[in-house]
């Protein structure tokens, strides 16, 4: 990691992690996705470590009414990280813009960023690019990824600058770009009216897609290329799942650095010290993830 960064605006965080994570029964049926293991973590930390690498320290996890008391025994307040998380509960899925609907009175009129809970971004100049993201204080942000078929995906059609959308289109049978649109977003304070505007689809869900829309009609939904160098994995299926976790066991073997170390980033953000790192490695006992915040305390963020 570099050198810490100027604090980023009085942005809120969302992390929607609900659904039924259909796709990866019968693995969970007892749980949520979420919380199903990429390697040594759950999954729920990366999307997690996005959010504290953008300086946001005010988070909401969305999750359902049946997997929230796992989420707070998992990551209580956030306090041992040095964020402050709160909780709200979705009962069914009813689109990932619902999420502004669900944390209307969290988000209030703050600037915000939202991000799936299953959704792991990684890469060398992220957390630069996140901090300039987030410092933007008018419009909407999305992201584009190129990828091989992009049908699969809300996709965005760029102008020849690269930062300004032409047009969105939802899994596209003929794609006008392959930039594929990841499940990271950044708003201002217009999202949680915008999305109580939407009409429901044709699925009778909230799309983040309209919500979007809005932005690009205004002419403020700008576009950031994530570089060849950043990996974006989604991991709703079995093949996906386990390619997430060869990904982060190949880069941290590697590297002997792990990735999505909450306490480690809270260091680097300067929210947390070095006590409190060295109390939290007590609680992972032997663990390799005890093991390395045992490390950071007594070296610092590497």
């Amino acid at each position: 990691m570099s050198a810490p960064l100027a604090a980023a605006p009085a942005r809120r965080g969302i992390i929607l992690a609900g659904g039924s994570g259909s796709r990866l029964f019968p693995l969970t049926l007892p749980f949520s996705k979420q919380l199903m293991p990429v390697y040594d973590k759950p999954m729920i930390y990366y999307p997690l470590s996005v959010l504290m690498l953008a300086g946001i320290r005010e988070i909401l996890v969305i999750t359902t009414p049946h997997d929230r008391p796992l989420f707070e025994r998992l990551l209580g307040d956030g306090s041992s990280y040095g964020i402050a998380l709160s909780y709200a509960t979705q009962d069914e899925p009813r689109g990932l813009a619902d999420a502004y609907r669900i944390g209307a009175d969290f988000v209030g009129t703050n600037p915000s960023c939202l991000i799936l809970g299953d959704n792991l971004f990684y890469g060398a100049y992220l957390t630069d690019m996140l901090v300039n993201v987030s410092a933007r204080t008018a419009g909407a942000t999305i992201f584009g990824y190129h990828v091989v078929d992009p049908r699969s995906y809300g996709v965005v059609e760029i102008d020849g600058t690269g930062t300004k959308a032409l047009s969105l289109e939802e899994k596209p049978e003929k794609p006008r770009s392959n930039l594929a649109i990841p499940g990271l977003y950044f708003y201002d304070g217009n999202a949680p009216a915008y999305a109580r505007e939407i009409t429901p689809s044709p699925r009778g869900e909230i799309e983040i897609t309209d919500l979007n829309r809005r932005y690009l009609a205004e002419g403020t939904l700008h576009v950031e290329v994530l570089s060849r160098g950043t990996a974006w994995l989604d991991t709703g299926t079995h093949e996906n799942l386990i390619e997430a976790a060869d990904y982060i066991r190949a880069v941290q073997n590697r590297q002997g650095l792990k990735v999505a170390c909450l306490e480690e980033i809270g260091l680097f953000r300067g929210w947390i010290d070095r006590e409190t790192i060295a109390k939290n490695a007590k609680a992972y006992g032997k663990s390799s993830y005890g093991e390395y915040l045992r490390m950071i305390a007594a070296e610092g963020v590497r």
